[in-house]
């Protein structure tokens, strides 16, 4: 259990947030992939990405101190048993389609949350490029990978789902010709920009991608900071006029920035400026001033840019005037709890009024909270949605905060630190 009590007035802070999340499973796979050694640098410092870490291990490659040493994807070893993704559904999806290309049997399990959740979307689109993958009953994992010799194809994903995309993207790398990719819109497309700059593929039109097969090169990763990380600290400034939150050397990546349209239809002052390209993906500062928020209507493409997001999305229109609507987002039922419930379930036991929709949530401002105690449910964007509840609640008890570790070990106290 850990207890949040935040001061009263407006912060002015520019945290340190850590390295991305999604780009550090990339940058650690794709440099796997490649024979000699590359660097990361600013790797993510969760649970999630230590997962993958951990798996390439098994597979004979090196992950120490920032370089990642391989001899190739070609040279991976079948692994003694199976690899444990933890509660990483990118690593298992991601590692999925690097391992469904290659000459021996591997099978990818979880923990008690990750071998619940659906992986029947991610088995259609490596089979059209000849994989042979097996799914546990229900189309849940584990996830075997047996031998196969790919080939490329016109593959459909049916969601805006970089994690299928980018696995179809790993797969389609070790295929006998070219492969296209694609998909509804509002998926983040770090994966397409990083093989373009590489050479290894090409933009055919908004959603759709071009795989030219090929070695992957050993390279530098330089990875910015995480927004999805820094979302909880510039909810924190948001709900708090007069407050001022600085970020920078962040992802700006398109398909990650619709919290902060949130943010600013909410009413918050939000600006953004992109001072550079890393790997082709937009880096920049953001900077977001809080305000009196006000009740939107959060659905189609906004609601997939920000699905992460969305139980931080509760806690504002909590605090907000009116009423917030979140739809189109079914996608929260399938995360490592039924986002949706977890979130209404959340703003009730706070004090707050909200219910849930069949494809999101609806949430009635009543312009603050009365606190009170919570469980996290073992889903880090729960635990951290119900820490920055107490920026707008006397005292707000979490219990099983330390699920934050997949992402931020130490967001609590990066909370807490911002106004000290």
């Amino acid at each position: 259990m850990r207890a949040f009590r935040l001061p009263p007035g407006p912060c002015r802070a520019a945290p340190h947030i850590p390295g991305d999340k999604s780009l550090s499973h990339r940058a650690l796979l794709l440099a796997a992939m490649a024979a000699g050694t590359s660097r990361v640098a600013n790797l993510g410092p969760g649970q999630d990405v230590a997962a993958t870490a951990e798996a390439l291990g098994y597979l004979g490659v090196e992950v120490a101190r920032g370089e990642v040493r391989s001899r190739g994807i070609d040279a991976w070893t079948a692994p003694p048993g199976p690899l444990d993704a933890g509660n990483s559904a990118t690593t298992m999806r991601l590692l999925a389609g690097a391992l469904c290309g290659r000459a021996f049997t591997s099978t990818v399990v979880g923990d008690g949350s990750l071998m619940g959740r659906p992986m029947d979307r991610l088995a259609g689109p490596l089979e059209a490029l000849g994989a042979r993958i097996e799914l546990g009953p229900g189309g849940r994992p584990p996830l075997t990978m047996r031998p196969a010799s790919l080939h490329g194809a016109a593959v459909a994903v049916t969601e805006a789902s970089a994690q299928v995309r980018s696995a179809v993207a790993f797969a389609g790398l070790q295929a006998e010709g070219a492969t296209t990719i694609t998909s509804p819109a509002g998926f983040r497309d770090h994966t397409e920009r990083w093989l373009e700059a590489m050479g290894l593929g090409r933009r055919l039109g908004p959603s759709s991608f071009e795989l030219l097969p090929g070695p992957v090169p050993p390279a530098h990763y330089e990875l910015p900071a995480d927004l999805s990380s820094a979302a909880g600290l510039l909810a924190a400034a948001a709900l708090r006029p007069g407050s001022e939150m600085t970020v920078r050397d962040v992802t700006l990546n398109p398909g990650r920035t619709g919290f902060l349209d949130i943010l600013e239809a909410m009413g918050a002052r939000v600006t953004r400026a992109a001072t550079r390209l890393l790997h082709g993906d937009p880096v920049g500062d953001v900077v977001v001033s809080g305000a009196d928020l006000r009740g939107i209507r959060i659905q189609g493409l906004l609601a997939a840019r920000a699905i992460d997001e969305l139980p931080l999305v509760g806690i504002l229109a909590a605090a907000a005037e009116g009423e917030t609507v979140v739809a189109g987002a079914a996608e929260l039922r399938v995360k490592e709890t039924d986002r949706a419930t977890a979130t209404v379930r959340l703003i009730r036991a706070l004090g707050g009024d909200a219910e849930e929709r069949p494809d999101g949530f609806v949430v009635q401002g009543t312009g603050g909270l009365a606190g009170g105690s919570v469980d996290a449910g073992g889903d880090h964007r729960i635990a951290i949605a119900a820490a920055v509840a107490a920026v707008v609640a006397p005292e707000v008890l979490v219990e099983g905060f330390e699920a934050v570790a997949v992402s931020w070990p130490g967001f609590g106290e990066a909370l807490e630190a911002l106004w000290s």
